[in-house]
């Protein structure tokens, strides 16, 4: 007797798959043969119970039950169509399949098949274009299952198409089915009027009518949606329990920080302040993420928390994604505290080797008191005599290990992340559920307007007359590509072959510099100084000028096929410019193919309100496009959208809260499959959630 499959079994071993199929369920994140039952259909086709062909009506999708009289093939293997006439009796049916050539060796006369398509008219006769099919075995008896369908449609590859994965599902579900337990309280279940966890699985994969899947889809994404809530706010609860040093900010601290900058705090930076003085003041440790739209002053408010850490001789530390960016804060904060006894320095891959072990040695001995850097400030030799503030500027460019590892430089150090991506509710209640939020909102006194227009290719000529009389006029110009150097897979214009290329025509007769993400540190640096200097007059670059580079000078932005971009991040783009006296404009490069990219620019060109745009962006591409795919540490929903499922978003949380008062660490009984789930699904992770 065959061993029975265990849900942790190793895919391999589930009938019809082996070793070399598993790599190809490998490709769609399955491993076991829990992963395998938990994929779940993105969609359902409903197959109709059949038709007699002389009844078809022309227009209608419809099945029919028939006997293949002829099949024939015309054309090449690439371009070729297989033909097969069906017939029952009352009539026949011409059925026709483009690029489908292996059709030849699954059809011959005599066959019995079942197809489902849109009924045509061909030749006096009906027809089926592309139609689905399915070959009845000679031993069943065709009406035995001759009703009303719905088929499940996977997420699939090419090698592994829907129709296999479904097979193997379905052949395995009466075997593993049983096993699959209910984690979720009876009065959870019970109070939002959710199926069994069994129940709603088998249904999702094999549903008896419509209803059926909406029912067992809300069950599975109300569990992903609370085990994501329960993680979050545990992790909330074991930060409370850390004991951090706190960091006390007087009148006086207050005013001598506030002389530093030659400016008034604006009432959104005057508020985000307050809040964080308040954290810092607590002997828990802050965990604050600061959002605001590009430009509205997030790095004011970060030196602002830093010196406040400075001026209780604690140490702090800002981190950035980017060399750019990272030289940037420096040469902001070396302004700011020009004449001060703060003593600053500044930590990237490219500082040489003499120079950082000096560094490191006065940074453990507390003889630095603020240090500015890249991912070299990570490194496990990097230690601080008595960090008391960590910021973490762009905070989704780093992953979860990262940030946690900075925290932990420090004893229980306060943290405060900043994000020039507004991040949407949905979002902030998942991914930054455990972070209190402050929000910048309005931009500093005298940011310019910044005028947006989509420039297709009969408009590009008149485009590029602009941008010649705006640098004529001594205002300056970023262009940005896709790519670094041109690439056979995509048909994109490169940075490195189009400044060239401007330099001989559209922008000939003006400087024109190059940035992109494979120079040397120190040549990015010197490109950089050249072009706020206005040395240079046009700076042709990769998106490596994304955040936060500030050039007063620069008033005009193009960026190449935009349609290539999320909103966020052309949204990013486009704050680079608007920061001097003159008005800007942003000046978006496409050829948009469809009505979604052509939406997307749309909502660019009506408004500059980065929060629209996040939701915008959140609602067409979905969280992992908006944060980036790799780091953002997003909870990865099988089922769950957290823009369609507001509500069952938002009831989660709800329940999470009121199962966490009841009960703080799961330990009540009837609790202890939620925990076992809960840990099996977040076990790894959670140790690092309040740094999420």
């Amino acid at each position: 007797m065959a061993q029975r499959l265990s849900l942790d079994a190793d895919v391999r071993f589930v009938p019809g798959v082996g070793p070399a199929r598993a790599d190809q369920f490998a490709a769609l994140g399955i491993h076991t043969v829990g992963d395998l039952i938990e994929h779940f259909p993105f969609r359902h086709e409903t197959i109709p119970k059949s038709v007699a062909i002389g009844e078809l009506a022309l227009d209608e999708t419809a099945t029919i039950l028939g006997e293949i009289q002829r099949v024939r093939s015309r054309g090449h293997a690439e371009r070729s169509v297989v033909s097969a006439t069906v017939v029952d009796g009352t009539g026949r049916c011409t059925c026709r399949w483009f690029h489908s050539q292996y059709l030849v060796d699954k059809f011959h006369v005599g066959l019995v098949v079942r197809l489902t398509g849109r009924i045509e008219l061909w030749r006096d006769h009906a027809a089926m274009t592309n139609p689905s099919w399915e070959i009845i075995d000679e031993n069943e008896d065709p009406l035995a299952n001759d009703v009303e369908r719905y088929v499940p449609v996977y997420p699939a590859t090419g090698p592994l198409p829907s129709k296999r994965i479904a097979s193997i599902i379905s052949g395995l579900l009466p075997e593993v089915a049983p096993q699959v337990a209910e984690f979720l309280p009876d009065d959870l279940r019970e109070k939002r009027n959710l199926p069994l966890r069994r129940t709603a699985l088998l249904r999702f994969h094999h549903p008896l009518q419509p209803e059926d899947v909406n029912v067992s889809r809300r069950r599975f994404v109300y569990e992903e949606f609370l085990l994501c809530l329960l993680a979050v706010q545990l992790s909330r609860c074991r930060r409370v329990e850390l004991d951090a040093k706190p960091i006390r900010v007087s009148e006086e601290i207050d005013r001598r920080i506030r002389r530093r900058f030659p400016f008034s705090l604006t009432d959104g930076q005057n508020r985000a302040a307050a809040e964080i003085r308040a954290d810092l003041a607590r002997t828990t440790p802050m965990n604050r993420m600061l959002m605001a739209d590009v430009g509205a002053g997030k790095t004011v408010v970060a030196l602002y928390t830093c010196l406040a850490a400075i001026a209780r001789q604690k140490q702090a530390v800002i981190l950035a994604p980017t060399e750019v960016l990272a030289s940037q804060h420096a040469g902001k904060v070396a302004k700011y505290l020009e004449d001060s006894r703060v003593r600053v320095e500044f930590l990237s891959g490219a500082t040489t080797k003499g120079k950082r072990s000096d560094l490191l040695k006065r940074l453990a001995c507390g003889e630095v008191d603020l240090l500015l850097g890249t991912h070299a400030v990570l490194e496990p030799d990097v230690r601080f005599r008595d960090l008391g503030v960590v910021v973490i500027d762009e905070q989704h460019k780093f992953g979860v290990t990262q940030r946690a590892a900075l925290r932990q430089k420090g004893s229980a150090a306060h943290v405060l992340v900043l994000s020039a991506t507004p991040i949407p509710r949905t979002l902030a209640m998942t991914v930054f559920g455990d972070l209190d939020v402050s929000t910048i909102d309005g931009a500093p006194p005298n940011r310019q307007p910044i005028v947006t227009r989509l420039v297709t290719p009969d408009l590009e000529g008149q485009a590029w007359r602009f941008v010649r009389q705006r640098l004529a006029a001594d205002e300056q110009a970023f262009i940005v590509y896709p790519l670094v150097e041109e690439s056979e897979a995509l048909p994109l214009k490169s940075a490195r072959t189009e400044v060239a290329r401007l330099s001989r025509e559209q922008l000939k007769g003006y400087a024109l510099g190059l940035l992109h993400g494979k120079m040397k540190p120190a040549e990015k640096q010197a490109v950089m100084a050249k072009f706020r200097s206005g040395e240079i007059q046009a700076l042709v670059s990769t998106t490596v000028i994304e955040v936060g580079v500030d050039v007063p000078g620069a008033t005009v932005m193009i960026v190449q096929h935009a349609d290539r971009y999320g909103l966020s991040q052309l949204h990013q783009l486009r704050g680079r410019i608007g920061r001097g006296s003159k008005k800007s404009y942003c000046l978006l490069f496409a050829d948009p193919s469809g009505e979604s990219a052509t939406e997307r620019l749309n909502i660019l060109c009506e408004t500059t309100d980065g929060f629209r745009i996040a939701e915008e962006d959140l609602r067409i591409r979905g969280p992992g496009e908006l944060l980036g795919t790799r780091q953002h540490g997003l909870p990865d929903f099988k089922v769950a959208n957290l823009v369609g499922d507001l509500d069952l978003l938002t009831q989660a949380r709800d329940d999470a809260q009121v199962v966490l008062r009841n009960d703080a660490d799961l330990r009540d009984a009837r609790h202890a499959p939620l925990r076992r789930a809960l840990m099996r699904r977040y076990g790894s992770a959670m140790g690092l959630a309040d740094v999420a």
